[in-house]
């Protein structure tokens, strides 16, 4: 698997995310969040780089989010569940949402992509 990005073209910390990927010449694949979720192995693979910290993978700050009160369930979904959750609704994921082979990254804070790239 190459680098994905997902991403939402709406999203300014995105489109932030896309340019400095692109100033490194980096190779990546784009994929909008909105029409295609991260799937569950994915998302399962990007909590073990957050310590299996579920509300890391979450768009706290979403419409989606507030709309379904996931403010008072994240304290007590299951991992599973959420997952499932949010491989099924974008909108619910915290973007981007950047997976490679050997490490992920969400949200777009250049001293952490700065890490990797």
């Amino acid at each position: 698997m190459g680098m994905k990005v997902y991403e939402y073209n709406r999203c300014s910390t995105c489109r932030k995310a896309l340019k400095y990927l692109d100033d490194k010449g980096v190779d990546y694949k784009a994929l909008d969040i909105t029409e295609q979720a991260p799937s569950v192995a994915e998302l399962k693979k990007m909590l073990k780089f957050y310590d299996g910290d579920i509300k890391r993978l979450f768009n706290t700050s979403g419409v989606q989010y507030r709309e379904l009160k996931m403010k008072d369930k994240i304290k007590t979904i299951k991992k599973d569940d959420a997952l499932k959750l949010l491989s099924g609704n974008g909108k619910l994921v915290k973007r981007p949402f950047l997976i490679d082979k050997d490490f992920g990254i969400v949200g777009f804070k250049e001293d952490e992509w700065a890490n990797h790239f």
